[in-house]
């Protein structure tokens, strides 16, 4: 038998009888076990996730379920096809032994692989101080059970929401108490919403719209301690100049951490920012070794990519998690050289105060920003945002057709100041700083995240926000 024979063949044994682990009973978990199915992988199975849920689409959480249209418990995610796998649900990982070749849960019992998808994701930031955040009517929103609480709270119409942070999921549940007539203060610490993740040109129209909305936004500010009544609900905020806020909820968005504490002592390159991983999803050790039997997708995987000077990115993203599964899944089952790269152009979406926010790229890599199309005055345009005379990004405001032009430009490196589309141009399309927050004052975490720097440029490095 040749060497190409006996490759084949153990290629076709191990899909039929190996052992595959996924950690992480998320969107990109369960996708990958779907991809895995679908690839022909008939071995076995395993699925690990901390909560008791089967996997739940998340996005909705802080719209559709705040709203009240939609109950929490009815995010399941749908099936693609059938995994037929052995679900560990409501157990957590609590480490890895890479020379065994073991997951370690905590219930104590272990679980062999002979190939590991480490789909762990993020969890919320809780507020810092314990007895602060024991207090009834302090919340999160991450999870499920976080968005069924939410929910709950702002059904008994409370006199005032106190929203700590203007990120995406801060100004969303903005816009959700606002819908409701409910009356919402947002304290931002960074210069205006959005800024971390957009800009602060972006974020003075997203300030804007707060405000129009009857939003009662405060930047630049903290919040110093959260106090409460003797039954231990809280009832107002100290902020760092001074003032004090009444809120009979207040809800703490403070960006995300992604769980990766269980791999500590296990030699793999994880820590603050993810799990460091190769195009193909494949983790990194310690010394930047790629592995062989262990991959990395979804929000807590980290990859260089090509279009941004091979910088490291974790995106925070629906997309990323799918895509990003189906690569890992794909060369989990299959050798060079027939792996695929995974090479997304990041993009999201946030409705909030009857706009659709779109984007394509990565903003923060960016340091001019353009408007190319529409009028900011109507919260209707797109603009273009450019590094070095190539287009990085674009975003859109209720615009979101021309997304599609833009992320082909992108992934050309196009010009910028980009060409025009033809029509729809404002009278003044002249590139001026996109003003992002400097990356040593803590701010907002920005859903796409720059770790890594090349040695003659700058290091975009986004620290946690502090409140």
């Amino acid at each position: 038998m040749t060497l190409r024979a006996t490759v084949a063949e153990l290629v076709r044994e191990f899909r039929a009888s190996g052992r595959i682990v996924v950690v992480g009973a998320s969107l990109a978990g369960l996708r990958a076990a779907e991809s895995l199915r679908a690839e022909g992988f008939t071995g076995s199975l395993t699925i690990i996730g901390d909560e008791p849920y089967e996997p739940y689409d998340r996005p909705p959480l802080s719209k559709q379920v705040l709203k009240g249209w939609v109950p929490a418990d009815h995010t399941k995610l749908p099936r693609m096809r059938e995994v037929n796998a052995d679900w560990r649900l409501g157990v957590a990982a609590v480490g890895l032994d890479r020379v065994t070749k073991q997951v370690r849960l905590a219930d104590g019992e272990q679980v062999p692989y002979d190939r590991l998808l480490i789909a762990t994701g993020t969890r919320a930031r809780q507020w810092p101080n314990p007895d602060e955040a024991a207090l009834e009517g302090v919340c999160t929103i991450r999870t499920r059970d976080d968005a069924a609480r939410l929910q709950k709270a702002l059904a008994a119409s409370p006199s005032r929401v106190l929203v700590i942070g203007a990120g995406f999921i801060g100004s969303e549940v903005a816009s959700v108490c606002r819908e409701l007539g409910i009356a919402v203060t947002v304290v931002e610490r960074g210069p205006a919403p959005l800024a971390g993740a957009l800009g602060g040109v972006i974020g003075e129209i997203a300030a804007q719209m707060q405000r129009e909305h009857g939003v009662d936004l405060r930047c630049g500010l903290g919040v110093s301690a959260l106090e409460g009544d003797s039954a231990g609900h809280v009832r107002r905020a100290r902020l760092s100049d001074g003032a004090t806020v009444d809120a009979d909820v207040v809800v703490a968005s403070l960006g995300s951490i992604r769980n990766v504490e269980w791999l500590e002592g296990s030699g793999l390159a994880a820590g603050f920012w993810g799990v460091g991983c190769d195009a193909g999803g494949r983790a990194f050790d310690i010394n930047g070794v790629v592995t062989d039997s262990i991959y990395v997708a979804g929000d807590v995987a980290r990859a260089p990519h090509v279009l941004y000077e091979y910088q490291f990115l974790a995106m925070e993203h629906w997309d990323n998690a799918v895509l990003g599964a189906e690569v890992a899944a794909h060369n989990m089952v299959n050798l060079e050289p027939h792996y695929r790269p995974h090479l997304l152009l990041p993009g999201f979406w946030s409705g909030q105060f009857g706009v659709n926010i779109k984007s394509v790229g990565v903003p923060p890599f960016g340091d001019e920003i353009v408007v190319t199309q529409g009028s900011v005055a109507d919260r209707r345009f797109a603009a273009a945002y450019g590094r070095r005379g190539r287009i990085v990004a674009a975003v859109t405001f209720d615009h979101g057709k021309w997304l599609e032009y833009y992320g082909k430009l992108i992934e050309r490196s196009g010009p910028f100041p980009p060409p025009p589309p033809g029509w729809d141009r404002p009278t003044d399309a002249k590139p001026v700083p996109a003003e992002f927050p400097d990356p040593r004052v803590p701010t907002a975490i920005p859903d796409v995240v720059l770790t890594g720097h090349a040695p003659s440029e700058r290091k975009a490095e986004f620290r946690p926000r502090r409140h």
